[in-house]
């Protein structure tokens, strides 16, 4: 069963927006002028978006001269993903599982 982090974490990937940044962090490192231009969002917008997503753990940041570079964590999608493997997985299983009405 998930537990209240895992789906903390699901509800900060919910929002399209913030979807997008990991989408776009997952093939490269951005700051967040790169982010603007591709997004389309205002900057204090995606900042607030980015901030969120520091603070769940789904990016690390990284100073360079008076920008802010954002990576993505990896090992926290990686670990979100297996959780709902193994959700699949407890379903294929139990697929023939059947609780009788009262």
């Amino acid at each position: 069963m998930m537990t209240s982090v895992d789906t903390d974490l699901i509800r900060v990937l919910a929002d399209p927006l913030r979807l997008r940044i990991v989408t776009l962090l997952a093939k490269e490192t951005l700051c967040t002028t790169h982010l603007v231009e591709e997004t389309g969002a205002r900057q204090t917008n995606l900042s607030n978006h980015l901030r969120v997503l520091r603070e769940a753990g789904v990016v690390e940041t990284e100073p360079c001269g008076r920008f802010t570079y954002y990576r993505l964590k990896p090992d926290v999608i990686a670990s979100l993903a297996a959780q709902f493997a193994d959700l699949a997985e407890s379903a294929r299983g139990s697929a023939e599982n059947k609780r009788a009405c009262p």
